[in-house]
């Protein structure tokens, strides 16, 4: 293999891939870039078994071929010439030769005949939605998910097809979040669990992607692709909770407020948060007091007063503070809502006027 290309865009590239690349001591192959040129482009591959991409890059092809190198080896190298905008890759037996003008580096291959088939998801049912909507669905309830759960589904991006929205949901059994992104038909979409690791790679690959990314889906696999990136991801065999059977469908306490406002008053709260993250709301519609209160045996307590509209029944509940200010990041309007059942059940949290979002989150065991 002998190619010249442009170093800007072969690091976007290797950057891209240097992500998936998998740590897999058993198989260091996985540690490894596929590279492959033919007519005048070079096809970047990396896999961790779990995820695959693919990433084009338009080169001058002198003599077509395929090399495996060390993903971090040859990633980092690239990045750091920064005088050279014109580079050469030729391979000479077991060696990656790397030329610019000012620079010659070898780099020691790996047998391309180990490294595995990424699966190549055909054109049947694809659809296209806008890339910026795509990732946002992911990027409000992503948080919500389970980390490393002994229950798979917990640890997983739901996404489902209802009527004219594409709702994509999360949940860890202490909170949940959901939300909707509207899209045009989609013919044949099942409900698909997402690995919550895969879905963070897709979120850093596609983040700054075209307008649009293309969508396949088959029995164990989603494909995504956008400028010149494929990216497969393997889809979870299991069944997402029934989770709108947990939303209530009364409430008896609701606060209304500026979203900055709860923000910079939690900021001085949680200074005086204790070990178990316990953060205290009293409202009480009737005095019409809005109060955060956090206490720190070692340190001290804090009680802050918010402006709120208020409605319903006196109340105070504990709640752990970061579950409870995670989805701040997904509430796009200046006012949320706060909805209470009651001590013992979940708080709703809404954006004032944005039905498309929607967190639940439990109240801690009174003390």
């Amino acid at each position: 293999m002998k190619i010249e290309c442009i170093k800007e865009q072969l690091e976007e590239a290797l950057n891209k891939a240097n992500k998936i690349a998998g740590k897999n001591t058993t198989l260091p192959v996985l540690s490894g870039l596929y590279m492959e040129a033919n007519q005048n482009s070079l096809s970047i591959k990396a896999t961790n078994l779990d995820l695959g991409i693919t990433v084009n890059v338009p080169v001058k092809v002198v003599e077509p071929g395929i090399v495996v190198v060390p993903a971090h080896i040859i990633t980092s190298l690239i990045s750091s010439l920064f005088k050279d905008r014109n580079i050469t890759l030729n391979t000479k037996e077991q060696i990656l030769e790397i030329k610019t003008s000012s620079t010659k580096t070898n780099i020691k291959t790996l047998p391309s005949e180990d490294f595995p088939i990424i699966p190549e998801i055909g054109d049947d049912d694809v659809f296209s939605i806008p890339t910026r909507d795509f990732i946002f669905g992911i990027r409000s309830v992503i948080y919500a998910a389970a980390i490393g759960s002994i229950k798979p589904e917990l640890s997983s991006i739901s996404i489902t097809y209802e009527g004219e929205f594409l709702v994509f949901a999360a949940t860890d059994s202490f909170r949940l979040a959901e939300k909707k992104i509207r899209v045009k038909k989609i013919p044949n979409f099942k409900q698909i669990l997402v690995p919550q690791k895969n879905a963070l790679e897709m979120i850093k690959i596609f983040d700054r992607a075209d307008e649009y990314i293309s969508i396949s889906i088959q029995e164990h696999q989603i494909a995504m692709r956008s400028e010149g990136v494929y990216l497969t991801s393997r889809i979870i065999d299991g069944t997402f909770p029934d989770y709108r059977q947990i939303i209530p469908k009364k409430t008896s306490t609701s606060a209304v407020m500026l979203k900055q406002d709860l923000i910079n008053s939690l900021k001085t709260s949680l200074i005086f948060s204790d070990s178990f993250n316990q953060l205290t709301l009293r409202l009480s519609p009737v005095a019409k007091h809005f109060e955060l209160e956090s206490k720190n045996s070692t340190i001290g307590e804090s009680v802050h007063k918010l402006d709120a509209v208020l409605e319903g029944d006196e109340l105070s509940i504990n709640v752990n503070h970061r579950y409870f200010t995670d989805c701040f990041q997904s509430i796009t309007t200046d006012s949320l809502s706060l909805s209470f059942a009651g001590v013992a059940k979940p708080i709703i949290v809404t954006g004032v006027g944005d039905s498309s979002f929607l967190y639940l989150v439990m109240p801690m065991n009174q003390s």
